[in-house]
């Protein structure tokens, strides 16, 4: 991603069948920030993280699961994940995220 170009983010990553496809924006020691497009179906099974994580809904509709408790998030919406909880997320119909995870 060029620095001061204007995008439209759910843009820079497209849909594949029967996949989720992923694309890393920013990788810096101190975090990330990461798109992704999830095909109907698919999922990314139950883990946890040693850090907080931002997800934002760009489009579509998704099931973000923390600690146990589904929460549906659809566009322009955003849960924090809370480092250490177990989260996992499912795309009842096709979706794309920004993750935006802070180590620190």
């Amino acid at each position: 991603m060029e620095h001061a170009r204007v995008v439209e983010l759910a843009e820079l990553v497209e849909y594949q069948e029967s996949a989720v496809v992923s694309r890393t924006l920013i990788k810096r020691e101190v975090g990330t920030v990461t798109l992704f497009a999830f095909d109907a179906g698919q999922a990314l099974s139950e883990h946890t993280a040693p850090f907080d994580a931002l997800v934002q809904v760009l489009e579509g509709e998704a099931e973000v699961i923390l600690g146990g408790t589904p929460h549906r998030l659809g566009e322009g919406q955003a849960v924090l994940m809370p480092a250490h909880v177990p989260h996992a997320v499912k795309a009842p119909q096709r979706f794309k995220m920004l993750l935006v995870m802070i180590r620190g």
